[in-house]
């Protein structure tokens, strides 16, 4: 088990409690045992107080007279640890057992007769002193104090033996409560190993994402970093194919360089043009890759502007081919998007177009159509009369890399790029035969 891991930890902690709540039961158990055991020394002395009053005889002289033999065998064995005494009340020493030859004792407190006092001496002895007031037969009175002592050993003896138990069993319960603790923070952390399993295994490869079931604590934490996982995929993938639309982009603008690099001081003006297009290009590609997914409006641009340079811009491309382009489009057409968008969009069906068509390819702008329940702010309808796409097809062009003829040059990415724009930007794309050219028809609905 690692120093730094959470089971180390969490054991280390609930070892410090259960150790610090073990002591202070010891001690508590301990000081609870002491005094049960004082109680009941105390008890028995004072059974031996009682027989030494039985056993007591007053004369009429007033003097206190002790039988030779004692009820308790003890009183009369030098050293046996049982002492018994009797003091005359604020007088010296009257009587001591045999037990306590030679012992030397302080004399007792002031009492009140009929009252016990039970206390530790000096010596390490308990001592239990009884104060009682004795009238004989021809009424002389006199007041006594009867002590009775043992040696504390008894007492420590009984706390040893308890002691060295108590500390075998809790050291027993200890080890047993920590082993079970153990055996709960396997099971209790089971689901951050899990966890950790599948991030092992989503690195590796061989899982795309957290589909584990886990405990309810760590469902939002497996969420969130599912879509951590998800967006950092996304982003990847978008710095990717930012790259292949860069290429794909600046296709038009070199071809139209090249076009105008025989003849360059007549297309100058051109030439320069599609410098700056090729720069906002790469400006707009790039910006496109670091985005996060959001999409940002900072003003209104001219749709029917846009449409009309592009028009210009491949006549000259695809000047070989004499195409008749039909322009249906509004004077103005402003709309709150990106402007390198429309020219993704605008651009790619165009390019498209001219490269399928025989002669003659249309565009026109709608604005504020409705389609099914959805209100859209601009139409965008390009055709041409080339020979167009089988419906089968229509899904699949939609795809990277794929093109509707391979015999057609190309990298086959354009109308990818045009779908998932359209997408993101919450608009509908819709391909299908034109009806007036019986070529391909692109729409393109724009909320």
């Amino acid at each position: 088990m690692q120093v730094r891991s959470l089971s180390f930890r969490l054991l280390l902690s609930a070892g410090l409690v259960l150790a610090a709540f073990f002591a202070l039961a010891s001690v508590v158990l301990e000081r609870g045992f002491l005094e049960s055991a004082e109680q009941a020394l105390q008890e028995k002395l004072q059974v031996h107080v009682y027989s030494l009053l039985s056993a007591a005889e007053l004369k009429n002289s007033g003097d206190l007279s002790m039988p030779p033999n004692l009820p308790e065998p003890r009183f009369a064995t030098p050293g046996s640890g049982l002492y018994g005494f009797i003091h005359l009340a604020k007088k010296n020493l009257v009587w001591r057992s045999p037990s306590a030859i030679g012992l030397n004792i302080k004399p007792p407190p002031e009492l009140s007769a009929g009252h016990f006092e039970f206390l530790l001496t000096e010596q390490g002895r308990y001592a239990l002193h009884y104060a009682v007031i004795w009238k004989n037969v021809v009424g002389i009175e006199r007041e006594y104090i009867f002590t009775v002592t043992e040696d504390a050993q008894f007492v420590s003896s009984q706390m040893e033996r308890f002691r060295e138990t108590l500390r075998t069993w809790l050291l027993a319960l200890g080890l047993v409560l920590i082993f079970i603790q153990l055996t709960l923070l396997r099971w209790g952390l089971k689901p951050l190993r899990i966890v950790v399993k599948d991030l092992e295994a989503i690195e590796k490869g061989r899982k795309t994402h957290l589909d584990g079931d886990y405990a309810t604590e760590l469902e939002g934490l497996a969420g969130n970093l599912n879509a951590f996982i998800n967006s950092e995929r996304a982003h990847l993938e978008r710095y990717r194919n930012a790259l292949a639309d860069l290429a794909h982009s600046l296709k038009t603008p070199l071809s139209i360089l090249r076009g105008c690099a025989e003849s360059f001081n007549v297309n100058k003006e051109t030439v320069k043009e599609q410098i700056f297009r090729m720069n906002e290009i790469v400006e707009y590609q790039l910006q496109r890759a670091a985005a996060k997914g959001e999409h940002k409006t900072a003003g209104t641009v001219d749709l029917s502007t846009i449409i009309k340079k592009i028009n210009a811009s491949l006549g000259k491309v695809y000047v070989d081919k004499n195409i008749t382009f039909d322009m249906t489009v509004p004077e103005q057409s402003p709309i709150y998007y990106e402007e390198g968008d429309l020219y993704e969009i605008a651009g790619n069906l165009m390019d498209n177009a001219c490269k399928w068509c025989k002669r003659t390819v249309k565009a026109s702008v709608s604005v504020n159509q409705r389609k099914g329940r959805r209100n859209f702010s601009v139409l965008l309808e390009i055709e041409d009369d080339g020979p167009g796409i089988p419906p089968e097809k229509l899904a699949e062009i939609l795809k990277r890399g794929v093109r509707a003829d391979e015999n057609i040059h190309g990298h086959g990415i354009g109308m990818a790029v045009v779908h998932e724009l359209v997408r993101l930007l919450g608009g509908q794309l819709e391909g299908k035969k034109s009806e007036t050219l019986g070529g391909m028809k692109w729409s393109v609905y724009l909320p």
